[in-house]
């Protein structure tokens, strides 16, 4: 459809636009910055331009809103997020809020209302770059805002709730950004590239989340004996670092058994010299699955043989847990929608579940909510070699387009 290919242009011109709002050289915008208050203003005036009437909460998330000619009508919200991690992409999050603007632009140039209101919504702060909680945007509008939160420090000492009076806010006023009537919600969508290589495998532009998986952060201290390289026979060595590398296979080994996904991303090893023995290492573990039982039960496996490891290898073991989220599955209704609106766009249905974390996850506490990925090149994501393809853009909004139209459908039927 020609008017789907110019959007798609134009979904492609104001992603270029938005990653130039940054506060360094490269990709760069963080939460309750100037950055996130020019990006606001330009994104507002690309919702009016659409036909919607713009706002900003309590939280500094910029709303759109194009009404329905029914006032006391539901709600159905698309977005994502505004921010950005440093050094990032142009894509991640922008374009689940501009492509929505376009699709919208496209009711209002056609002079098409629907039975219900389209909130867009562009969340300030999802990657937590700048105070390290993620989701704070998303979480304002379930609540789940914390009081201690109020004392977060980014780099530069300044808190939370100094930023978000520089910004004009309250952070004693963050509650009246929540939504107080969940049953006037519809539901939820986010269009967001896939951050993965899936699509790209299938040579598919979109896809169906049918989950965000569960995830859950560990680290992992190592105790050995420290000694001198050329000295210490090797049956009689504590190295930490050894066993630290056989416990990291062992991680490998056990996810790829139970089908889930674990990452021992980081690691730390003292003294660290080329000529001395490991004697204590420390590394990360991060384990998810869209199955919050199957991924607790792969961490017990995974636990169970580093201890008999670190026995073996007479060294200690020790972890501490520092982040656990349960797996959200998106509501079938919504991905059956999703499922006939890309076969009547003619394309083909495929399902994935999402490794990575997002604002559905928040949202799904007070509506369903659904997700579409998006194809990227080589699952690429928070770099900047991000990219995709203007074409699956337009196969995305088309698609929006359909689901739209099936959601008026059943909005008019149970009416």
């Amino acid at each position: 459809m020609t008017d789907f290919v110019q959007a798609a242009s134009q979904v492609m011109t104001w992603c270029n636009e938005l990653g130039a709002v940054s506060q360094a050289d490269y990709v760069d915008r963080r939460y309750l910055t100037e950055q996130h208050r020019q990006a606001n203003d330009l994104v507002a005036h690309w919702m009016q331009q659409a036909g919607c009437k713009t706002w900003e909460d309590g939280a500094a998330n910029l709303w759109g809103r194009y009404e329905s000619d029914n006032e006391n009508a539901q709600r159905f919200i698309l977005g994502s997020h505004l921010d950005t991690v440093p050094n990032g992409g142009k894509y991640d999050g922008m374009l689940g809020v501009l492509a929505p603007i376009a699709v919208v632009n496209y009711l209002h140039s056609h002079n098409i209302r629907l039975p219900f209101h389209i909130d867009i919504v562009g969340f300030g702060d999802e990657e937590g770059t700048r105070f390290g909680s993620t989701l704070l945007g998303s979480r304002a509008l379930t609540g789940q805002w914390q009081k201690e939160w109020a004392d977060l420090a980014d780099s530069e000492g300044i808190t939370l709730s100094q930023a978000m009076s520089n910004f004009g806010l309250s952070f004693a006023n963050i509650g009246n950004s929540k939504i107080t009537n969940p049953s006037g919600l519809l539901g939820y969508l986010e269009i967001h590239i896939e951050q993965g290589p899936v699509l790209e495998d299938k040579n598919l532009p979109v896809g169906i989340v049918t989950a965000i998986n569960g995830a859950r952060r560990f680290w992992f201290d190592i105790e050995g004996f420290a000694g001198h390289a050329g000295t210490v026979p090797m049956g009689l060595r504590q190295d930490a670092l050894a066993a630290s590398a056989e416990m990291i296979l062992a991680v490998e080994s056990i996810a790829a058994e139970f089908g889930v996904v674990a990452t021992v991303g980081a690691i730390e090893n003292r003294p660290n010299g080329v000529n001395v023995i490991s004697g204590k290492t420390r590394f990360s573990l991060d384990i998810r699955s869209e199955d919050d039982r199957l991924r607790d039960r792969a961490f017990d496996a995974i636990l169970a043989k580093l201890e008999s490891i670190a026995e073996h290898r007479n060294t200690g073991l020790t972890y501490t847990q520092t982040h656990s989220a349960n797996a959200v599955s998106c509501a079938p209704e919504l991905q059956a929608m999703l499922t006939q609106a890309i076969n009547n766009a003619d394309f083909t249905p495929y399902s994935l579940s999402s490794g990575a974390g997002h604002d559905a996850m928040a949202i799904a506490d007070i509506c369903d909510v659904a997700m579409m990925f998006v194809r990227c090149y080589k699952g690429i994501s928070h770099h900047p070699a991000e990219s995709i393809k203007t074409h699956d853009v337009e196969a995305s909004l088309i698609v929006l387009h359909q689901f739209l139209l099936l959601l008026s459908e059943q909005y008019s039927t149970t009416k």
